[in-house]
């Protein structure tokens, strides 16, 4: 029966596309729908429906954006209506219903949370300003009523399934997101070009990566001073924002930093794989990037609170901080020796792209 995946937006980086290209492949007939679409490449030859906030000066400006989402989501115009939805959501997609006459249709709701500046300022400074405090609860409640709507949710973690139990009064089941673990596992040297080649052989023989978009949440900076407290030295590789401030910063660590600017996936997966040890600071929901790692035989060292605890076994593949105090970044440092590279590898199998595919046609199928 034809389905669709309903997304926020399509970009061409981040761990929710990912999530939606699997999705896209376990229900290859299914239409998709977003509010705009940044990368026509990732979905080439599907039917995918954009929003009309996308011919507009408002696509891609979230934050202008936001307000005009929450109707647009509430009359939602494809060319066939179909049989079931599954929302992709990590703000407001799961408010999606379908314009004009006609049932109510099955809607699964896929969540990587409920949105953290609504429910969880402390976790996403966006939710601190003046403004955003002034609509939050009324944007609570329509959010909460909204997802009543789901036939059913699915989480990305326990993490986040205890946070839709407290904002959204809704127990849930958790899926894992997917990570394609072979391809992490062999490598990808013969795809590098030229220039990347010279990169990786201008990198020292030891060295922390920390990989992510260039934004504050992602607390690069730790990164910075876990190399610092070790005396290792550093790469950053990602793009956004914060480059500056963290070239910035970079210029008063203690150990050398390179940066690696918007790397190509077979370059991430290298620098992987030649890393003493991925740093992922961030409360995340789930944290892809530490399985990816895990899956080249690196270890990584993460933050105990958030997904990332669940993604990272403790001792086994990586070490968990509870405060990345100096103290403790040393001690996970001294640590880092008792963990074998196989180790790594057999912990990410359970987070296969191929287990996230039977799981999701069960939730569907149930």
């Amino acid at each position: 029966m034809p389905g669709l995946i309903v997304h926020e937006w399509i970009e061409q980086y981040g761990g929710a596309e990912k999530v939606a290209e699997e999705l896209a492949a376990i229900f290859p007939d299914a239409a998709i729908a977003c509010l705009w679409d940044d990368y026509p490449e990732r979905f080439a030859g599907r039917n995918v429906t954009e929003s009309w906030l996308s011919k507009t000066p408002l696509r891609r400006r979230k934050s202008l954006a936001l307000p005009f989402t929450l109707p647009t989501w509430r009359s939602l115009n494809v060319p066939e209506r179909p049989d079931w939805m599954i929302c992709s959501s990590h703000l407001f997609s799961h408010h999606a219903k379908l314009a004009g006459p006609g049932p109510a249709i099955p809607k699964y709701v896929y969540a990587y949370t409920p949105a953290r500046y609504v429910w969880n300022p402390e976790l996403d400074d966006r939710g601190n300003s003046a403004a955003a405090r002034a609509v939050s609860k009324p944007l609570q409640a329509i959010d909460r009523a909204r997802a009543k709507e789901a036939t059913s949710i699915a989480a990305v973690s326990n993490y986040v399934r205890e946070r839709i139990q407290s904002a959204w009064l809704r127990d849930c089941e958790v899926i894992h997101p997917p990570v394609d673990v072979d391809y992490y596992r062999t490598s990808k040297a013969e795809f590098l070009t030229a220039a990347e080649r010279d990169l990786l052989d201008s990198l020292p023989d030891t060295f922390v990566l920390g990989a992510s978009r260039f934004v504050p949440y992602k607390r690069l900076d730790l990164v910075l001073a876990f190399g610092e407290a070790n005396q290792v030295p550093v790469v950053l590789a990602g793009s956004g924002p914060q480059e500056s401030a963290l070239r910035e910063l970079s210029e008063s660590t203690g150990v050398p930093v390179q940066f690696v600017v918007r790397p190509s996936q077979p370059l991430l997966r290298e620098l992987y794989a030649k890393a003493w040890a991925f740093v992922f600071p961030p409360v995340e929901d789930f944290g892809i990037m530490p399985v990816e790692a895990n899956a080249t035989g690196t270890p990584v060292i993460a933050n105990a609170v958030g997904g990332a605890a669940e993604s990272v076994s403790d001792g086994v593949s990586g070490l968990l901080l509870e405060r990345f105090s100096r103290s403790e970044m040393r001690s996970a440092g001294d640590a880092l020796a008792s963990i074998t590279a196989e180790d790594c590898r057999q912990q990410t199998g359970k987070f296969d792209r191929f287990v996230f595919h039977n799981a999701i046609k069960t939730w569907v199928d149930s």
